[in-house]
C-alpha cells in the first residue's frame, strides 16, 4: 500500500513535466542583424557578415545573441533545424573567428535566452568557410546528421557531423566537392534527398559539372551515382516531383532523375 501511495504521488509530477514540455517556449524565426566589416572575408558578398542574431518565439518575445569582437556570423539566413522528433527546434548558423575561420554552431533557447549549445571545431585558418548541404537522418537511426562542404572554393571536402553533448563531431569525410561560388548569395547548390528508399546527398564536384550522389554507410561516405551536367551548376537545386530535380544556371535548366543516373543502386 505504501508503494502504491508513492507511485500515485509521482503521477502528478510526471503530468506536470509533460505539461511543461508541451507549453515550453519555442523559437519560431530568426534573422541576422548588425552587419560589420571587422572580419572582411565576404564569401557571400557584402554585407553578409553580422554581429548579432535575433530570434522570435511563440510567446511573442524577441531575443538576441551578440558575438564577441573577434567573431561574425558569416551567413545569409539562420536555419531552424530539429535533430530528432522529441527535441526542440534549434538554430543552425555559421560563425567565423578572426584567427581560425568558420565553424558550425547550434543555438538553443535555454532559461529564457539564446546560447550556443553545440559547435564543431573551426576549420583552423582565417578566411576559410563552409556551406551546409542539409540536416537529415542519413543512417536511419532516428537522429539527424549535419552535412557540410568545408572550403567549397578550394578543393572542398564533404563532411558529416553528429552531435555529442556540446560538440558537433566529424564522423565521415570525402574530398572533391564545391557547393558555392565565391561572392554569390546562392547557397542551394546541394541538398539531401530520398533516393532508392534512403536519404542521400546530392553535391556537385569541384567543377560543378557533375552532381555526385553520396550515401552514408556506417562511418563512410560512398558515392552511389553521378549525374552529368550540361553546364556548371550555379543556381539552386529544385525538386520538381518526388523523383526529379531541376538544376543548371539562370539561362538553362536541366531535368534530372537521380535514380536513373549511372551507378544508382
Amino acid at each position: 500500500m505504501g508503494r502504491q501511495r508513492k507511485l500515485l504521488s509521482v503521477v502528478p509530477l510526471l503530468f506536470a513535466l509533460v505539461a511543461f514540455e508541451a507549453g515550453a517556449e519555442a523559437i519560431t524565426a530568426a534573422q541576422y542583424s548588425a552587419p560589420v566589416d571587422r572580419y572582411g572575408h565576404f564569401a557571400l558578398g557584402r554585407p553578409h557578415e553580422y554581429a548579432r542574431l535575433t530570434a522570435t518565439t511563440d510567446h511573442g518575445r524577441s531575443l538576441a545573441l551578440e558575438l564577441p569582437g573577434n567573431e561574425v556570423f558569416e551567413d545569409l539566413t539562420p536555419r531552424l533545424v530539429r535533430l530528432a522528433p522529441n527535441e526542440p527546434e534549434e538554430i543552425l548558423a555559421i560563425v567565423s573567428r578572426r584567427d581560425s575561420g568558420a565553424r558550425l554552431v547550434l543555438i538553443r533557447l535555454r532559461a529564457g535566452h539564446l546560447e550556443i549549445d553545440a559547435q564543431s571545431p573551426a576549420i583552423g585558418m582565417p578566411m576559410r568557410w563552409l556551406n551546409p548541404v542539409g540536416v537529415a537522418d542519413l543512417d536511419g537511426d532516428g537522429q539527424a546528421e549535419l552535412a557540410v562542404v568545408s572550403t567549397p572554393h578550394i578543393s572542398g571536402t564533404l563532411k558529416i557531423y553528429r552531435r555529442s553533448g556540446k560538440q558537433l563531431v566529424e564522423g565521415a569525410a570525402l574530398p572533391g566537392f564545391s557547393n558555392h561560388v565565391f561572392g554569390s548569395t546562392e547557397l542551394g547548390l546541394s541538398t539531401a534527398l530520398s533516393i532508392a528508399g534512403r536519404m542521400q546527398l546530392l553535391v556537385p564536384d569541384t567543377t560543378r559539372r557533375r552532381l555526385r550522389i553520396i550515401a552514408l554507410q556506417g562511418d563512410r561516405l560512398v558515392e552511389t551515382a553521378q549525374c552529368a551536367l550540361t553546364e556548371p551548376l550555379t543556381t539552386a537545386i529544385t525538386l520538381t516531383s518526388a523523383s526529379a530535380i531541376s538544376v543548371g544556371s539562370p539561362s538553362a535548366r536541366q531535368l534530372i532523375v537521380p535514380n536513373d543516373c549511372p551507378g544508382s543502386p
